[in-house]
Formats: C-alpha cells, sequence, structure tokens
C-alpha cells in the first residue's frame, strides 16, 4: 500500500488578488496552507512589485493549468519614461538615463507598430529556462543572459492618462508569453527615449477577474475553516471556450480506465454548435450530466481519446 498523501483531496480554482511584495510561488503556498491541499500550482508567474490576479489551481484542476496559462491576459500597468533597469522594472538597478520624455501624439503614434503579431525579446529577469536555468537566476548570479525574440500577440493597447511629464499609463490585452516590461521597454526605444514598468496590476486571466477576486490577507483569515471554500472555483472555470458532452454509464467506466469511446452522432452535433465545422483533433471536455468532470479528450477518427483523466479519489 502507497502512503497517504499530505493533506485533503481538494479540487478547484481560487482566484486570488496578489498584494504586492510577495513571489507568486509564496501564494500558492499560502493558499495550500489555507486548504490544507495536497496538490497546488498557479497559471502564471507574476513578478513580486506586480499586483492583481493570480489563479492558484488545487488538486485535479492543476491538469487544467495549460488552458489558463494560453488564456487571453489584461494589465493596468504605468511606464516611467527617462530610466532604463537591468529588470526592465522598478524592482531593478537603474543602468542608464536621458533626458527625453515622449508627448501623448509621440505615444499615440508609436503604439500601432507595437500592436498585433509582434517579436519581442523576453527581459533577462524573467522565468525563461537557458540550459535548464531560469534566466532570472543567471541575471542575479551576474551572467550576460540573451534570450531569442519570439512572436506574442498584443491584441490591444490603450494610452489612459500621464499624470506627470515621465509617467504613462496604459491598459493592455494579450496573449500567451507578452512580457509587459518588455514591451515597455521597445515602446521606449521607438519613442527614442528609456523606459521601464513602475507598476503593474494583472485584471484579468480568461475568465478569473480582478473583479471576482479574494485578497490574500483575507483569504488567510480562513485558515482550515470551511469558509474557504466558499471562494473555491470548479475545475471547469479554466475551460472556458472548450466544447463540453455529458457521459454517462459505461462511457464513464471506460474513460476513467484512459479507453476511448465512441462519438455518436448526437454528440458530433452538439460539437458542431460549440466548436465550428473543423472537429477532427479537437478537444473536449468530458462530465457527467451532474458536472462531474471526468477527461480532456480528443477527438480522433469517430472516437473520443481520452488524454487527461480526472481522479477525484482522496
Amino acid at each position: 500500500m502507497g502512503r497517504r498523501k499530505k493533506g485533503n483531496a481538494v479540487h478547484g480554482w481560487v482566484v486570488i488578488d496578489k498584494p504586492q511584495g510577495v513571489t507568486s510561488t509564496q501564494v500558492v503556498g499560502i493558499v495550500k496552507r489555507v486548504f490544507n491541499a495536497q496538490k497546488a500550482g498557479h497559471a502564471g508567474t507574476l513578478d513580486p512589485m506586480a499586483t492583481g490576479v493570480l489563479a492558484v489551481a488545487l488538486g485535479e484542476a492543476t491538469k487544467t493549468v495549460p488552458y489558463a496559462m494560453d488564456a487571453e491576459k489584461s494589465y493596468l500597468f504605468t511606464a516611467k519614461w527617462g530610466e532604463a533597469t537591468d529588470s526592465d522594472d522598478a524592482d531593478g538597478t537603474v543602468t542608464a538615463t536621458t533626458a527625453s520624455r515622449p508627448s501623448r501624439a509621440e505615444i499615440l503614434a508609436a503604439l500601432p507598430a507595437l500592436t498585433g503579431t509582434i517579436l519581442q525579446t523576453p527581459p533577462a529577469y524573467s522565468a525563461i529556462k537557458v540550459d535548464g536555468m531560469r534566466a532570472y537566476d543567471l541575471a542575479r548570479e551576474g551572467e550576460t543572459v540573451s534570450l531569442a525574440a519570439r512572436p506574442v500577440a498584443i491584441h490591444e493597447v490603450h494610452l489612459c492618462e500621464q499624470p506627470a511629464e515621465d509617467l504613462a499609463v496604459f491598459e493592455m490585452r494579450c496573449g500567451k508569453g507578452a512580457y509587459v516590461r518588455a514591451f515597455v521597454r521597445d515602446l521606449a526605444q521607438a519613442l527614442g527615449t528609456l523606459g521601464h514598468v513602475c507598476a503593474l496590476r494583472r485584471t484579468s486571466v480568461g475568465s478569473f477577474t480582478v473583479q471576482a477576486a479574494i485578497s490574500l490577507e483575507n483569504l488567510k483569515e480562513f485558515m482550515h475553516s470551511p469558509a474557504a471554500f466558499e471562494h473555491l472555483r470548479p475545475l471547469s472555470t479554466a475551460l472556458d471556450g472548450i466544447p463540453a458532452l455529458a457521459v454517462t454509464g459505461p462511457d464513464v467506466v471506460r474513460l476513467k480506465s484512459g479507453n476511448p469511446i465512441l462519438c455518436r452522432a448526437g454528440q458530433f452535433a452538439k460539437l458542431a454548435e460549440q466548436g465550428g465545422d473543423e472537429l477532427q483533433g479537437q478537444t473536449v471536455f468530458l462530465s457527467t450530466p451532474a458536472g462531474e468532470p471526468i477527461a480532456l479528450a480528443e477527438l480522433v477518427e469517430g472516437q473520443l481519446q481520452p488524454f487527461r483523466v480526472f481522479n477525484f479519489t482522496p
């Protein structure tokens, strides 16, 4: 008999409004202790200086983390012109300065070139792995970190206000892998100045929004309390936009054993309603009629082949 896992079998998502000054890993640890959960992870790192939405997955919800990480994200941030830092944010060391300050008209004129699918070089202080090590660890050790530019999607950027000559506040919607710090660095360069992020707040990750988040301090008050579960969201919350089907009886048993099931005519019709005409290779979320998650499956040659099976036994 295997050793019993430490903690309780808790499954679902908790949306935290992360405070400034703590790491994403520290937040995950606190959430895990509040729920006394066996397993936890998060859907996208927030730097210590950043605040806002940090979606924490518990138990079987960790199997849906990639879908939350792939989701669109929204940010509210402030750029400070005239100073470059080694981390491209206010936590870094100033490396260069300039007296140049862009006007509102200049900023608005520069934004279109940095919107859409663009090539972006991630900051040296990032979680990207280089030869098995995190880039930020290498940078902190004084090594020169060279990261390759990669395509990212910047869906929308709006200049909200300029509270001072050297400050500009923006809102952004972007896709996976886009760095706000790199965006500000590149925008400053396009404007003939230097810049870094001095305030950053993530306002949404997919369907997880800051309006529906709980502060870390408030959650800590529910340590090992049933009241904490009022803030636990279903595993399926991260799967918005993925076609869903209900399965019953023998199909449930087969799926839980990792075996494929036949996709029937009525199910094909439901998938076509949800996912469009291209069904081959479609990812499908399968649950019981009561909503209990069963598996994520791929539609292949008329069969639903499970590739993530959810197991809710302790």
